[in-house]
């Protein structure tokens, strides 16, 4: 028996490949789980124990709660015992929604709400001077101290620069029993039917009290009965001024501005929030950027005419209600619908876009009769602008967003608050300034902080900058120094909010817990690892069990116990092969420790490819951090971009050259980051980016239909005599059209159960048994296999079976080729990880005919690969290159590192501090560059001193 205080054991454990395994995880340790590329890690990891621990914690709830969150099936496993409360850092979990941030997500920006809304001073957002605030007694004072023995009028403001006749307003005042007020600067008497021209803007206020000051208690009554008189009217704000003089003071219980009388409301924390209507920018609403027509995309060429399509929302002529009113424009102003659009006078071309209305007459020079016509034109531009904003359906948005630009929010300028919270500053910075810091910057700034703010600032500040600091300190600690608090979640990368979690985890301080991270290291420069690791360690070391799976040397090299599953992946995997300490491992045979131990390896090529000879050269690079950089990109090679994390990798490969050479090959309309010129693009022909995004969001898709091989199968099995006896076409054969499919399910093989509170559950159909088509369409055989028996299949089973079909075969192939021959045919995407969808995107690429001037390009394709697939991975890249292609890839692992022919290192350093040049050439020569970050770890690959 196992000391549950000290062990977590998993008893026949069988969920997806796991063959009925056993494992003893020891608790308060850091273990990695580790193994081939679907050889089971994630089963045992996520499916087995994390989807337990889930259970049990639903478990406890009360049956009222369970019924709104159903029941979660229990993993297929014998026992689980020893199991802590479970926590799971994976990379899938980060919200997409454009109003969270990392400052949302860590919660640092709550905490520097409540800091701005205790410890800040207000400035006018007119005069900048410093706002002040009084209470009724200090406001008696001062006006006693300045106006002693004078005559003063006390004012109650009501109205302050607005448009308006004002009747009813002058009628209310009188009935409240005043007699006067200012009107403009001019004090008038208030009369029976008064009013002012409704066009003009004014300035009203209620004279309240007419009054000399002394120092005599009696009028010193007076003075404070109306002081509360015409703070009450002029809600918290009243005016004093001298009889006689046109001099004005404002007086305010709120933050006021002492020249111009401007006044704001007490700050609270969400004055500063961009998700309340208190902090919103009123423009943007606190999303920091708007939609903008853009008028190039209405108006491609103006060398063509209305007619022939010249506007691009209208398309061409057609006999309508729009065209018509078109036609009316036309004989306004003159002109055909047939004339280019450069033809066209300006002025009518204008109506055409924003609108107008009008009457106008022509007379008919045939019959010279006058006839009367009206134009009551909405505008293209005001049309669009009214579909995107009013209109509820998701596609007639998303077709007015293809003539709209994405651009800063001209009122905030991307800040997302109003006007009033940015004049809020501590330490001479306000709230949008710090969250637009980079981590480090801010965490300096908050230690020098506290020698900056008065003593009664700090005693209300102190516990809040503690708070702060710390949880700053957690986001170093991980590596995240790049990052700043206003950067949307959206544009996270799946290491990076998988380590801003592992940061907020850490800084919660909980004990006892299990944490399950999946590949914390992804995207991660080897010099950021090691704080990674010592941030897992502290996790370890307050009195918790991190379990990782993971693939990164260091890690496993690190851990107190390491856990090796195979032998192979997908079906020949799902065994423990070995477990124990790093050492212990690196004595086995297993094609982890081999690798560990020095017995297999990648090796470095004995010559680096020339290349032929030609470049793409990208100039005056500024997007993001970028510095003006100009990078050349030598062609027919393998390039490597490296560099420490935030360095401006993706922001120079995929924010500016992709955009750049997806609109010039297939006029794609995605904006690059600035530049200035780009030469070479001659010497290409077309760009293919394999990123790490699903090849479908449903379970409707898999590597069959997405590589294009399913339409190939269904063809065969239409031939089949059977099949052609029955007269069934292709189309039966699919699980997406009625007739062959099963109707219960519509082909999905599952049923979804929509949860509540979680994401939705799928269960499988009771009507087909996941078979997905009906009883008629499986009768159907090829070899002895229905349809869905070929769907089942392994690509490894699938090879030996259709290898006499040369079509299926060669797409086939191409998928075992990158090292997918574990997963099956008819896997839905949703459950392949980044780096199998990756793969399953460059097998279909590769089972394409290539010309030999393609430019591919792959971000980080060894995430999710052990030692082996990258080897496997990179045989199949080399392929490619060596049929004359351009193989760029951005990546941070030195087997891949090593072995391209050309490397471009970006640094020094992530964020503000990178965005450079910093080395370029064979990875030879960038190894001896005493600037590169990258380099030291790189000489230590290639065994230089």
């Amino acid at each position: 028996m196992t000391n549950h205080e000290e062990y977590i054991e998993v008893l026949g454990a069988r969920v997806h490949n796991l063959k009925n395994i056993d494992v003893t995880i020891p608790r308060e340790k850091l273990v990695v789980i580790t193994g081939l590329s679907g050889s089971g890690k994630s089963s045992l990891a996520f499916d087995t124990i994390y989807a337990e621990g889930q259970r049990r914690y639903i478990e406890t709830f009360s049956a009222y709660a369970r019924q709104f969150l159903g029941g979660l099936e229990r993993p297929d496993v014998d026992k689980i015992d020893g199991l802590s409360p479970v926590i799971a850092i994976e990379q899938k979990t980060t919200s997409k929604s454009p109003r969270s941030t990392v400052g949302t997500i860590t919660e640092i920006y709550d905490f520097l709400r409540l800091l701005y809304a205790r410890a800040s001073d207000a400035y006018s957002y007119n005069t900048d001077e410093k706002m002040v605030s009084y209470s009724d007694e200090q406001i008696r004072e001062l006006i006693t101290g300045d106006f002693d023995r004078k005559r003063i009028y006390l004012l109650a403001p009501v109205i302050k620069s607005r448009k308006g006749h004002y009747r009813e307003l002058f009628e209310q005042i009188a009935k409240q029993g005043f007699v006067k007020v200012r009107v403009d600067g001019e004090i008038r008497d208030l009369e029976r039917g008064m009013k002012v021209d409704r066009y003009k803007t004014h300035d009203i206020e209620i004279v309240i009290d007419r009054l000399q000051v002394s120092t005599d208690p009696e009028a010193q009554k007076r003075l404070s009965d109306s002081i509360n008189t015409a703070m009450y009217h002029g809600e918290d704000v009243l005016i004093v001024m001298e009889h006689g003089s046109e001099n004005s003071r404002y007086f305010s219980r709120a933050l006021m501005c002492p020249s111009t009388g401007i006044s704001y409301p007490a700050p609270e924390p969400n004055t500063f929030s961009f998700n309340s209507p208190k902090g919103m920018c009123p423009r943007c609403n606190g999303l920091g950027t708007v939609r903008e027509i853009n008028l190039k995309k209405i108006i491609p060429n103006r060398n063509i005419s209305i007619k022939s399509g010249g506007i691009a929302p209208l398309g061409e002529y057609k006999r309508s209600w729009i065209f018509k009113q078109l036609e009316t424009i036309a004989d306004r102003f003159e002109f055909k619908l047939s004339d280019p659009i450069k033809d066209i006078p300006e002025e009518a071309v204008n109506m055409i876009l924003y609108g107008g209305n009008e009457k106008f007459s022509v007379v008919s020079k045939t019959l010279g009769i006058t006839r009367d016509y009206r134009i009551d034109f909405e505008g293209i531009v005001s049309f669009i602008e009214n579909q995107y904003n009013e209109n509820a359906s998701a596609s007639v948005k998303r077709w007015a967003k293809e003539y709209m630009d994405k651009t800063v929010c001209p009122e905030c300028g991307g800040s997302r608050l109003r006007k009033e919270s940015m004049y809020f500053r501590v330490y001479d910075k306000n709230i949008a300034e710090l969250a637009s810091m980079d981590i480090s910057d801010l965490y300096e700034w908050f230690r020098k902080l506290p020698e900056h703010l008065s003593d009664k600032q700090l005693r209300i500040a102190e516990e809040v900058i503690k708070e702060i600091s710390s949880r700053l300190k957690f986001l170093l600690d991980v590596g995240l120094n790049y990052l700043t608090l206003n950067r949307g979640s959206k544009s996270l990368s799946g290491g990076e909010a998988q380590r801003i979690r592992l940061a907020t985890q850490i800084g919660s301080q909980l004990v006892g817990v299990l944490y399950i991270l999946d590949e914390p290291s992804i995207g991660l420069h080897q010099r950021d690892n090691e704080r990674l690791i010592n941030s897992l360690e502290s996790l370890r070391d307050i009195g918790n069990s991190v379990l990782v799976v993971e693939h990164d040397k260091d890690m496993i090299e690190r851990a107190d116990h390491v856990i090796d599953i195979g032998p192979r992946a997908g079906r020949h995997g799902g065994e423990i092969i070995s477990q124990g300490t790093p050492e212990a491992l690196k004595k086995h045979h297993t094609l982890t420790a081999d690798y560990l131990n020095g017995t297999r390896e990648i090796p470095v090529p004995e010559k680096r490819r020339e290349g032929n000879g030609k470049s793409l050269v990208l100039k005056g690079c500024t997007g993001n951090n970028l510095k003006d950089i100009d990078v050349e990109f030598p062609l027919g090679i393998t390039i490597g971009v490296t560099g420490v994390s935030g360095s401006g990798k993706s922001t120079l490969v995929n924010e500016t050259l992709y955009p750049i050479l997806n609109a010039h090959f297939f006029n794609a309309v995605k904006k690059p980051m600035p530049y200035k010129s780009i030469e070479g693009l001659e010497h290409i022909d077309k760009v293919i980016d394999i990123n790490q995004s699903p090849i479908g969001r449903t379970p409707r898709s898999n590597p069959a239909t997405y590589t294009g091989v399913f339409s190939e199968i269904r063809t065969l099995f239409a031939k089949t005599p059977e099949a052609m006896i029955r007269g069934y076409k292709p189309g039966r054969f699919s699980f997406n059209v009625a007739g062959g499919r099963c109707e219960t399910c519509q082909g999905a093989g599952l049923k979804v159960i929509e949860m509540n509170f979680l994401p939705d559950v799928y269960v499988e159909c009771e009507t087909c048994q996941g078979k997905r088509f009906n009883r008629e369409t499986l009768e159907i055989r090829y070899k002895g296999k229905s349809i869905s028996d070929v769907l089942e299949m392994t690509i490894n089973e699938a090879v030996d079976f259709f290898e006499k079909i040369p079509k299926i075969y060669r797409k086939l192939k191409t998928i075992q080729e990158v090292g997918l021959g574990y997963i099956t045919l008819g896997q839905q995407s949703t459950t392949l990880s980044g780096g199998e969808a990756q793969r399953i995107k460059l097998a279909t690429e590769l089972s394409k005919k290539d010309t030999g001037n393609t430019f591919y390009i792959l971000d980080e394709p060894t995430t999710g690969l052990h030692f082996e697939d990258i080897r496997v991975l990179m045989e199949v890249l080399n392929q490619l290159v060596d049929r004359g292609n351009t193989v760029l890839i951005i990546e941070h692992n030195l087997d891949v590192i090593k072995i391209a022919d050309h490397l471009i290192d970006i640094g020094y350093e992530g964020g503000k501090g990178g965005g450079r040049v910093v080395a370029t050439g064979t990875p030879e020569e960038v190894a001896r560059d005493p600037k590169s970050y990258t380099a030291g770890f790189l000489r230590k690959e290639l065994g230089q001193k």
